[in-house]
């Protein structure tokens, strides 16, 4: 009689090894991305992206903006101007719209598997750092389907 295991085997060591590496860089990256794509947002809806509105709106301290924000500007995604706050630099926008189509891509799909609107919102602010360009395609062929049957 052969023996069933319920332990799972664990894959090898580099393997496991590279996505754990890989989930690092997409934490790393998705501050950069959350932090452009509000800036983003900002400068359309208010005409200016303040530091106290970042920290207000992300819920987190001056400090951790002020952090952050140089951060930013040493990867060349952010410029400042005395007295007119944040700004985008052309790489800063091309991230931004990056990070808001995937979020987009994402939330739709939540939806049309069966998330409700307010919930796909609020998972799809972790998922959208974390999905690899197989599944957002995947994701988007999905929708297309979906989209071209009804």
């Amino acid at each position: 009689m052969r023996r069933v295991t319920t332990q799972p085997i664990l894959p090898p060591a580099e393997e496991q090894a590279a996505r754990f590496a890989l989930q690092r860089e997409a934490d790393r990256t998705a501050t950069a991305e959350d932090y452009v794509e509000l800036i983003a947002d900002l400068l359309q809806a208010e005409g200016e992206a303040r530091p106290v509105d970042l920290a207000r709106r992300m819920g987190v301290s001056q400090a951790t903006v002020t952090a952050t924000i140089g951060r930013l500007q040493r990867d060349g995604l952010v410029e400042t101007k005395p007295y007119r706050g944040l700004f985008l630099t052309p790489a800063g926008r091309e991230m931004a719209a990056a990070a808001k189509a995937r979020h987009e891509l994402v939330v739709r799909f939540l939806i049309a598997v069966g998330l409700d609107a307010e919930t796909a919102e609020q998972d799809a602010e972790g998922l959208e750092h974390h999905v690899s360009g197989k599944a957002l395609a995947a994701f988007a062929a999905f929708l297309a389907g979906r989209d071209g049957q009804g």
